[in-house]
C-alpha cells in the first residue's frame, strides 16, 4: 500500500510539474506548430510533444479533458520561451495564433500591396494580384469594377505567417465597406446612390495629388468643376498609374508618357479613369463626398507639400512660372504659403513643408 501511495504521488508530483512548471524542449529561437482543423486533444497534444512545447502529452491531454467547455482552436501558434502546459493549453485554447501586423498605406496601389507582401515574405505578388483582379466583392457596389482596386482599405491588418491572398482581399474589402457606411452616415448630405464608383474613384486621385488633409476637400472640389465643364483632368497619377498596369512606370514621368493610349490617361479623355488609381483613405473619401464649393480650376505643387491654386489659365501659368522658380532657388520657398480660402468661407490652415508630396503632384497644364 505504502508503495502504491507513493508511486501515485510520484505520478501525480510529475502530472503537476508537468502542467504547471515551465517547459521548453525546442530550439531557442522557438517553433511554428500548426494544429489542423478538428484535432483532437490527444492529437493536439502529440503534435506539441512533438515539438518539443510540452514536457508530457498525456498530463496535457488529461488537463483539456477536465475543461471540456473549451475547445482547442486549429491555427499556427508560436512558442519562443519556456511555457507551462497550463499557459498552452490556454494560449490554444483562447485562440492566440501567430500573427504580424502589415500596413496598407493610404493611396497606395494594388501593386504596391502586391510588392509589400512579397518583400515580407507572406505571398508572392502574383498571388495576391490574381485575386485582386477579381471584383466579385464589390460587385455590390461597383458592379462595372475590373478590380479590387480602390476598395483594399487602407489600415492595419494581422496576418497569419501564411496569408492565404482570397482570404486577405475579403478582409480588406469588409474594412472598406464597414468604414463605407460609416463615412456615408456621417457626411452632412448623403451621396446618391449608385455613386459609389465615382466618388470612390474621384477620392483615388485626389488622395495621390495632395498629401495635405487640408487640401483635399479643395482639390475634389476642382476636379468636379473640371468634369463638370468637360475640362480633361490632367492628372498625373492617372498617367503613373496607366504605365504601372504594363509595368512601364520608372519612377519619373516625362512628355511621352502623357500620350500613353490608355483610358486611365486623363491627358487624352475626357472625364474620371474607368476606375480608382489607388486605394483612399478615409480623409480622401469624406473629400470625394464633401467636395469644397470653389471657382478654382487649376493647381500647382508649391515645393512645400502643397499647390497654388488658381481660377484662370493666366492666374494658373504665374503660379507654374513660381514654382519653376521655387525649383530653382529653394531658399525662396522659407515661408510656408498660406492655403486659399475656400468660396464657403471654411477656415483653411497654412500649409507646411512636407516630403512626403511627390514631385509630380499637382502640376496641371
Amino acid at each position: 500500500m505504502l508503495l502504491l501511495i507513493l508511486l501515485a504521488a510520484g505520478v501525480a508530483a510529475y502530472f503537476w510539474i508537468s502542467i504547471a512548471r515551465p517547459y521548453q524542449g525546442s530550439p531557442s529561437q522557438g517553433v511554428f506548430v500548426d494544429l489542423p482543423h478538428g484535432a483532437s486533444s490527444r492529437a493536439v497534444a502529440r503534435l506539441l510533444k512533438q515539438n518539443g512545447v510540452i514536457r508530457s502529452a498525456t498530463a496535457f491531454e488529461i488537463y483539456a479533458r477536465r475543461h471540456p467547455k473549451r475547445r482547442l482552436q486549429a491555427g499556427e501558434y508560436f512558442f519562443n520561451q519556456p511555457i507551462s502546459g497550463h499557459d498552452v493549453f490556454w494560449q490554444i485554447a483562447d485562440g492566440h495564433v501567430f500573427e504580424q501586423p502589415f500596413t496598407v498605406r493610404e493611396g497606395e496601389t494594388m501593386f504596391d500591396i502586391a510588392r509589400d507582401l512579397e518583400a515580407g515574405k507572406y505571398m508572392t505578388a502574383a498571388e495576391f494580384l490574381t485575386a485582386a483582379k477579381n471584383p466579385e466583392l464589390i460587385h455590390d457596389l461597383a458592379p462595372n469594377a475590373k478590380t479590387l482596386e480602390g476598395y483594399l482599405y487602407p489600415a492595419t491588418y494581422n496576418l497569419p505567417r501564411h496569408p492565404v491572398a482570397v482570404e486577405l482581399t475579403a478582409e480588406m474589402v469588409k474594412k472598406f465597406k464597414e468604414e463605407w457606411v460609416r463615412i456615408r452616415t456621417a457626411a452632412p448630405i448623403a451621396p446618391a446612390s449608385g455613386l459609389t464608383e465615382h466618388l470612390v474613384t474621384l477620392a483615388s486621385l485626389v488622395e495621390r495629388e495632395t498629401p495635405r488633409p487640408e487640401e483635399r476637400p479643395l482639390v475634389a472640389g476642382i476636379f468636379e468643376n473640371r468634369l463638370s465643364k468637360n475640362m480633361r483632368l490632367q492628372c498625373d497619377p492617372t498617367v503613373i498609374y496607366a504605365l504601372e498596369q504594363n509595368g512601364q512606370y520608372k519612377g519619373t514621368l516625362t512628355g511621352a508618357d502623357l500620350q500613353i493610349d490608355s483610358s486611365y490617361n486623363t491627358y487624352q479623355h475626357t472625364g474620371l479613369p474607368p476606375g480608382p488609381i489607388g486605394n483612399p483613405g478615409q480623409e480622401s473619401l469624406n473629400a470625394a463626398i464633401n467636395p469644397t464649393k470653389t471657382q478654382f480650376l487649376y493647381f500647382v505643387a508649391n515645393t512645400q507639400g502643397g499647390h497654388f491654386f488658381a481660377a484662370s489659365l493666366e492666374e494658373h501659368n504665374r503660379n507654374v512660372t513660381k514654382y519653376r522658380q521655387l525649383l530653382k532657388n529653394p531658399a525662396g520657398a522659407s515661408a510656408p504659403a498660406a492655403m486659399p480660402a475656400p468660396d464657403n468661407g471654411a477656415p483653411a490652415g497654412p500649409i507646411t513643408p512636407s516630403p512626403s508630396g511627390a514631385a509630380h503632384r499637382g502640376t496641371k497644364r
